[in-house]
């Protein structure tokens, strides 16, 4: 049932700030989480990117504050990526528009400086990644003793980008008397035990089951032998491009990213397209973020850091070039096409060593992605032996990480060559001419 932002208690600013977005009617997990968010509890969200979820605490928090006070934070959400972190400031300041409510944004790769003057000029709201807060905070430019909010978002990839000693760090930091909310796409073991230690009986919030894709998204599966037919495939999917408004193509590896990306260059130069990965530098990255967000580039070529944190509503088409291993990732992938109530197209390539994590994917979000069959025109590479051999030993593994006594063909070799070594240098030592010298000085010295 439609739900009016009308119907919740937001005063004026908020509500023409909504109108003037665009908003008109509540997503699922904002009809659910802000309620008892305006009433201070603590809320614990399982959702998925794309659902609306950063709203549904931003407003709450900027309905608590209502307008700027003192020099000191009352509000802090801490983010895993600096892209999501940019990405909620630009949500609060959306929001915000009508108020004179003051935001900062904290993220590594560029100095602190800058960011510091910011904070020294008085700040209501905190937006940070774990390590550069810690950083600022044992500078001893952030106060804490004034926050009454705080917020960990994506908080599943946190742990993932092993910042729990940190965040942990942070919640020894922040008063204990506090409301506590915390977001996550998935629900593991980790993410309960986390939820424990940070939240005082929290409402738990779950509009979807756990780890299912947008209903907007139509996934399609292709098994491709290899990285070359990978190419040759996306080469075909690109020639029908009208009905591709805006693409991200997602690589598993720097290097992979790099490789397509160089590939659609030649095709369509870089007016069209740009890639975005951990080895770019900061700038490069704001701007090629911001470069598709405004339409400038119809394609973005990126690895998992830019799988979540970038809300664009328009992007029709997602392509997982390469499957991904951490298997979650899948999820956050596709949830950036089909976002608010748009329908998407999610296609994923699969080489035979990656068959394994696709089976994984299908049990966690408990559905069967449809195979297609490769289009006839499309011309089937043969897998060079080194991408074979490559292939052959990610397999292997595979099935020992399943079954510890599995013993593979790599296995064996690799024994076989350990018993080679073995009796070489066996041999050796037994002919080496300093060994016997050795001997006979040490049984000559017996002698003496």
């Amino acid at each position: 049932m439609a739900v009016s932002f009308d119907e919740f208690k937001f005063n004026r600013q908020i509500l023409n700030a909504i109108a003037d977005a665009g908003y008109t009617e509540a997503t699922p997990i904002q009809q659910k989480a802000i309620p008892p968010i305006l009433n201070g509890q603590d809320v614990m969200g399982i959702a998925q990117t794309g659902t609306g979820k950063t709203a549904a605490y931003v407003l709450p928090i900027l309905m608590k504050l209502k307008y700027a006070q003192g020099d000191h934070a009352r509000a802090l959400i801490i983010s895993p990526t600096r892209e999501l972190a940019m990405q909620i400031e630009e949500n609060i300041k959306t929001f915000a528009a009508n108020t004179d409510l003051r935001v900062v944004v904290l993220y590594g790769g560029l100095g602190p400086k800058t960011q510091i003057e910011q904070i020294n000029k008085g700040v209501d709201i905190i937006v940070a990644t774990p390590g550069r807060f810690m950083d600022i905070y044992l500078a001893g430019h952030i106060v804490t003793k004034t926050l009454q909010v705080l917020v960990l978002d994506e908080a599943d990839k946190m742990m993932d980008m092993g910042f729990m000693p940190q965040v942990n760090r942070i919640l020894e930091v922040v008063p204990v008397k506090r409301q506590n909310l915390l977001f996550s796409a998935t629900m593991s073991d980790k993410i309960h035990e986390l939820s424990n230690n940070f939240l005082e009986f929290p409402t738990v919030i779950e509009v979807t089951p756990q780890a299912t894709p947008a209903q907007t998204v139509n996934q399609h599966l292709y098994y491709v032998p290899n990285v070359k037919t990978k190419i040759n495939l996306l080469k075909k999917l690109l020639d029908k491009e009208d009905d591709i408004k805006k693409l991200m193509i997602f690589c598993k590896t720097r290097v992979a990213a790099e490789d397509v990306y160089k590939f659609l260059l030649r095709k369509f130069g870089d007016k069209e397209v740009k890639v975005l990965h951990a080895n770019k530098g900061q700038n490069t990255r704001i701007n090629a973020i911001n470069a598709f967000k405004n339409d400038e580039v119809k394609i973005l070529v990126a690895t998992d850091v830019a799988s979540r944190g970038i809300d664009v509503s328009d992007v029709s088409h997602v392509i997982n070039f390469d499957v991904p291993v951490v298997i979650e990732d899948y999820v956050h992938r596709i949830g950036r096409t089909g976002r608010a109530y748009q329908s998407g197209e999610a296609i994923t390539f699969c080489s035979p060593s990656e068959e394994y994590y696709v089976r994984k994917i299908e049990k966690l979000i408990r559905q069967q992605v449809p195979v297609m069959e490769i289009p006839a025109d499309v011309f089937i590479e043969a897998t060079p032996y080194e991408e074979k051999q490559d292939q052959a030993k990610e397999i292997d593994m595979q099935k020992r990480r399943d079954d510890p006594d599995f013993k593979g063909a790599f296995h064996e070799k690799k024994t076989l060559n350990q018993r080679k070594k073995f009796d070489a240098a066996k041999a050796k030592t037994n002919h080496d001419p300093k060994q016997g010298r050795r001997g006979r000085s040490g049984s000559n010295r017996k002698k003496r």
